[in-house]
C-alpha cells in the first residue's frame, strides 16, 4: 500500500530495490557469478544458477513490476527474448490478433518463426475495436497490442482491448516501449501482459539491449518464469545493473523527452516543405483524445513525410543531419533518426507496410534530450 501511494518519481529512485544487507551499499551490487554455494544438496539461501535467478536481476525485476503498478517482472536478454516467451505460451493451431502496424522484429517472429510451427497471426487495425471483434474466432488466445504503435504513432485504446479480450476470455498483451511506464501503466487499464524492450526508454542510455515482461497473475508468472529458465534468454547481472542506474533518471529523462518532442513536432509541422506529421499531441491526430485518456504526456517519438514524396528525398534528408543520428534503435539521451521501410520495419513486406499507413518515404525520429533549439537547427539544415 505505502509503495502504491509513492509517486513515479519516488518509485523509480526507491521501489523494488534495497541497500545491499552485507555492506549497506545504496547501489545494487553487480552479482557477476554463475553459481552460489550450498551449505548442502538443496540448501541455498534462494539462488542455485544464474540463469535461474541472480540478485541484480532480482530487484530489476521487481522495480519494473512496482512502476508498472504489478506484482511480478521477468527480464530477458532481447526485447524479442520477451516476444519469444509469450509466443511459447501458446500451441499449434491457437491464432493471435495483432496490430497492424509495430515494430518489424514483432511481425518477423511472428509470421517466420512462429507461423510455420501452426501459430495463426491475423493483422488488424486496433484503433479500431470492431474490427478486432470481427477477427476472433474459436481459436484465438492472445490480442497483441503495440501503443504508441511502430512507426505510425497510433494510439490503441487499451481499455477497449482488454474489455474485447475479457468478453472472448483472451489474454491482452501490451508492448509499451514507446511510452515507457511513465507515460503510461498498461496493467491499470486491464492488459494481462506487459512488454518493454529495456533497451530504450528504461535503460535510456543507448548502452544495454533487454526484455521485460510485466504480469499480475501468479499463474502466468509461473509459466513464463518456466520459459525464462528454460529457454536460458535472460540478462547478465551487469545489464542489470545499468538498466538499475537508467531507471533512477527515467522521469526526468521522459519530461525532457516529451518537452523537446512537442516542439519539434509543432516546428515540423509549420514547415513548408515537411507534409503530413504523425504525433498523438496534436488535437488533430485520429486518436488524440484517447491518447489524452491514457497517457500522461505524448512523448519523444514522431514520424514525418517530405511534401517531395520520395525514398530519394528521405534517404537524403537521413544521410544529411548531425545531431540527429541515423541509427537503429530509440529512445536513448540523444536524438535519433531511422528510414523505418529500409531499417527498422525492413522485414515487413511492402504490401504490408502500406496497407498500416508505413510509406517508403517516412523519417521516424527519436527525441532526444539535447537543447532543442539545437535540434530544430539540425532540422532546418537537412530539410533545406
Amino acid at each position: 500500500m505505502y509503495l502504491r501511494c509513492m509517486k513515479f518519481g519516488t518509485k523509480a529512485l526507491h521501489a523494488g530495490v534495497h541497500p545491499d544487507p552485507t555492506t549497506g551499499a545504496i547501489m545494487t551490487p553487480i552479482y557477476q557469478t554463475s553459481t552460489y554455494v550450498q551449505s548442502g544438496p538443496g540448501q541455498h539461501k534462494g539462488y542455485e544458477y544464474s540463469r535461474t535467478h541472480n540478485p541484480t536481476r532480482t530487484q530489476l525485476q521487481d522495480q519494473l513490476a512496482a512502476l508498472e503498478n504489478a506484482k511480478y517482472g521477468l527480464c530477458f536478454s532481447t526485447g524479442l527474448g520477451a516476444i519469444d516467451a509469450v509466443c511459447k505460451l501458446f500451441a499449434p493451431g491457437d491464432e493471435i490478433i495483432a496490430t497492424n502496424d509495430l515494430y518489424g522484429g514483432t511481425f518477423r517472429i511472428f509470421t517466420k518463426m512462429y507461423q510455420p510451427f501452426g501459430i495463426k497471426f491475423k493483422f488488424v487495425d486496433m484503433t479500431k475495436p470492431e474490427l478486432v471483434e470481427a477477427a476472433i474466432t474459436d481459436k484465438t488466445k492472445l490480442l497483441w497490442a503495440e501503443t504508441p504503435t511502430n512507426p505510425t504513432l497510433k494510439i490503441i485504446d487499451i481499455a477497449a482491448m482488454s474489455a474485447v479480450a475479457k468478453k472472448h476470455n483472451l489474454l491482452l498483451a501490451v508492448d509499451n516501449t514507446f511510452a515507457s511506464p511513465y507515460l503510461q501503466n498498461p496493467m491499470d487499464q486491464g492488459a494481462d501482459i506487459i512488454m518493454h524492450s529495456i533497451t530504450k526508454y528504461i535503460a535510456g542510455h543507448s548502452d544495454v539491449v533487454m526484455g521485460a515482461l510485466i504480469v499480475n497473475d501468479d499463474e502466468l508468472k509461473t509459466r513464463l518464469e518456466f520459459i525464462q529458465n528454460s529457454s536460458g534468454a535472460t540478462p547478465g547481472p551487469m545489464d542489470c545493473f545499468l538498466a538499475l542506474r537508467g531507471i533512477k533518471t527515467l522521469h526526468i529523462r521522459m519530461q525532457r523527452h516529451c518537452e523537446n518532442g512537442a516542439k519539434i513536432a509543432r516546428y515540423l509541422k509549420d514547415h513548408p516543405k515537411v507534409g503530413q506529421v504523425f504525433w498523438p499531441g496534436f488535437t488533430d491526430h485520429p486518436n488524440h483524445e484517447v491518447a489524452k485518456k491514457q497517457m500522461r504526456d505524448f512523448g519523444g517519438m514522431i514520424s514525418f513525410e517530405l511534401k517531395e514524396d520520395s525514398v530519394e528525398a528521405a534517404m537524403k534528408l537521413a544521410s544529411s543531419t548531425h545531431l540527429f543520428a541515423c541509427a537503429e534503435s530509440l529512445g536513448g539521451v540523444e536524438s535519433l533518426l531511422g528510414h523505418p521501410a529500409s531499417m527498422t520495419h525492413a522485414a515487413i513486406p511492402k504490401a504490408e507496410r502500406e496497407k498500416a499507413g508505413l510509406r517508403d518515404s517516412l523519417i521516424r525520429l527519436s527525441v532526444g534530450i539535447e537543447d532543442v533549439d539545437d535540434l530544430i537547427a539540425d532540422l532546418e539544415q537537412a530539410i533545406g
